[in-house]
C-alpha cells in the first residue's frame, strides 16, 4: 500500500503546483474515502505533512521579501489559541467512539465547501474588495478582524486540516486588496506553517499521526510539486481551478451528508 501512497502524494503535488492550492483540500479526502483511513490519522498525518512542506515555501518567499510578517502575526495570534483550545476539546471526547471521527468528517466536509467557494468566486470577492477598502470598518478594525480570521482558521485547519490554503489566501485578499497577490499568498504560507505544526503536534499527542504514511506522502508529493510547477504555464489555471472546485463540492457534500 505505500507505493499507492506515494503515487497519490506525487498527484496531489502535482495538482498543488499546477494551481497553488488543493493539498489539505485533496490528500485528507483522498485518505479518508480512498484508503480507509481513520479521520483523525488522516488529519494529523496531513497536518504535519503541511507543515513539513510549506516550510520550505516559506523560507523561499522569507528571502524575496513576499511575506508580511504582520499580518502573519496577527493570524497566528488568533490561530494558535484557537487550535489550542480545539485539540482540547477533541482531547475530552470519548475515546474508543466515532464521534471524534464524525465530528473530524463533518468539520472536514464544510471546510472543503468553503474552500471550493474561496476558489470558485475569489477573484469576485478580490474586486468587491478593492472598491470598498476605505470603509470605516476596516480602517478602525482591521487588525482585530485580521485577528478573528484566524481564530476561524485555527478550528477549521485542527479539526479538518482544511483552510490554510485557498480559503486562507481568499479572506486576505478581501482584507488586504492593496497588498500584492504574492504578499498575500507569502504571508499565508508563513502562516500556515506554525498553525499546521502546533495542530499536527496536538493531533499526534493525541495518537492520530501514521509516522510511515506521512513518509510515503512526503516521498511522492515533492516531485509532484517541482513537476506541477513547471507545465503551470502551459496548462488553464481557470480551467483546472474549476475542475479543482467541482471535485472539492462534490467530496465536501458526500462528507456533511453522509
Amino acid at each position: 500500500m505505500d507505493y499507492l501512497y506515494t503515487l497519490s502524494g506525487f498527484a496531489v503535488g502535482a495538482i498543488v503546483g499546477l494551481t497553488g492550492v488543493g493539498g489539505g483540500s485533496l490528500m485528507t479526502p483522498l485518505l479518508v474515502l480512498v484508503f480507509g483511513v481513520n479521520p483523525a490519522t488522516a488529519v494529523g498525518t496531513d497536518l504535519l505533512y503541511a507543515a513539513l512542506t510549506k516550510a520550505g515555501g516559506t523560507v523561499a518567499h522569507g528571502k524575496k521579501g513576499h511575506i508580511d510578517w504582520s499580518i502573519t502575526g496577527r493570524l497566528a495570534l488568533g490561530s494558535i489559541p484557537a487550535a489550542a483550545i480545539t485539540l482540547w476539546i477533541l482531547s475530552q471526547l470519548p475515546k474508543g467512539s466515532n464521534v471524534i471521527g464524525a465530528v473530524i468528517s463533518h468539520g472536514l466536509g464544510f471546510a472543503l465547501l468553503l474552500t471550493a467557494i474561496a476558489i470558485l468566486f475569489g477573484r469576485r470577492l478580490r474586486e468587491y474588495a478593492s472598491q470598498h477598502d476605505e470603509s470605516e470598518l476596516r480602517k478602525c478594525c482591521l487588525g482585530k478582524i485580521t485577528v478573528v480570521v484566524g481564530a476561524i482558521l485555527g478550528v477549521l485547519v485542527t479539526i479538518s486540516s482544511v483552510g490554510a490554503g485557498a480559503l486562507g489566501v481568499a479572506v486576505l485578499f478581501f482584507l488586504y486588496p492593496k497588498l500584492s497577490p504574492i504578499k498575500i499568498v507569502g504571508s499565508d504560507v508563513a502562516h500556515a506553517v506554525p498553525l499546521t505544526l502546533v495542530a499536527g503536534l496536538g493531533h499526534w499527542a493525541l495518537g492520530g499521526v501514521d509516522w510511515s504514511l506521512l513518509g510515503s506522502l512526503l516521498l511522492g508529493s515533492l516531485p509532484g510539486i517541482w513537476l506541477g510547477t513547471q507545465v503551470s504555464a502551459k496548462v488553464p489555471e481557470h480551467i483546472l481551478r474549476r475542475l479543482l472546485a467541482s471535485m472539492l463540492i462534490l467530496i465536501g457534500s458526500k462528507l456533511v451528508f453522509a
